[in-house]
C-alpha cells in the first residue's frame, strides 16, 4: 500500500540581482514548475534587508496556499535574508531550510551595495532543521565562518569542496549533491 505524502512547495531566495540561467537555482526552480515561488524584493540590485525579508514573507504565502510542507532554498545574500524571516517568524510552519554560501557579512568580500542593512546580522537560532553549504574556496566566506554561522542558526553543516561561491561560475549543474541535502530535509 503506497503512502500518501503532500507535495512540498519550495521558496527560491537567490542572492544579489537574483539567479542567472545556468544556477542550479533557476535549473530547480523549473523542474518544480508550479511548486516554486521565487522572491522578488523591488532592491535586488542594492538590496535593503527589510525588502527582502518581506519578499521572502510575500513568496512564503504563495507557496503556503499551494502547500503547508514549505522548504526555504537560499544562496549567498538569500540566506541572510531567509535566517531574518525565520527568526523573525518563528512559529510560521516552516519544514526546512537549506541555505547555501552564506557571503560573511563582516569580510572584506561583502557587497558593499548590501552593507547598509545587512552587515549588522548574526546567526541566531532557526525554528526549523537547516543545512548550510559551502565551498571550502568562497571567495565570500572562509570554511570556518560558514561553520560558525551554522553553529549560531543551529544548523548541520556541510563543506562541499573547491567550488567556489556554488554559483554559475562553479558550472554545478543541476548540482545533484545539493538536492541530496535538500531532500534530506523534505524527509524528516
Amino acid at each position: 500500500m503506497k503512502r500518501w505524502q503532500a507535495v512540498v512547495a519550495y521558496v527560491i531566495i537567490p542572492g544579489i540581482d537574483g539567479s542567472d540561467e545556468q544556477h542550479w537555482q533557476t535549473l530547480w526552480e523549473r523542474q518544480w514548475g508550479a511548486s516554486a515561488v521565487r522572491i522578488a524584493p523591488t532592491s535586488w540590485s542594492a538590496p535593503d534587508l527589510d525588502d527582502w525579508v518581506n519578499a521572502v514573507q510575500s513568496a512564503y504565502d504563495a507557496a503556503a496556499r499551494q502547500d503547508d510542507r514549505v522548504v526555504l532554498v537560499a544562496h549567498s545574500l538569500g540566506c541572510w535574508a531567509a535566517s531574518t524571516w525565520l527568526t523573525r517568524h518563528p512559529s510560521t510552519p516552516v519544514l526546512g531550510a537549506l541555505l547555501v554560501a552564506p557571503p560573511d557579512p563582516l569580510g572584506p568580500a561583502f557587497p558593499r551595495q548590501a552593507a547598509a542593512t545587512f552587515t549588522k546580522l548574526s546567526a541566531q537560532p532557526l525554528p526549523c532543521p537547516s543545512v548550510v553549504v559551502a565551498g571550502t574556496n568562497d571567495p565570500y566566506c572562509t570554511p570556518e565562518t560558514a561553520a560558525d554561522f551554522a553553529t549560531g542558526w543551529h544548523a548541520c553543516y556541510h563543506p562541499a569542496g573547491a567550488n567556489g561561491h556554488l554559483n554559475s561560475a562553479g558550472n554545478l549543474g543541476f548540482w545533484p549533491q545539493g538536492r541530496e541535502l535538500l531532500d534530506s530535509l523534505t524527509r524528516r
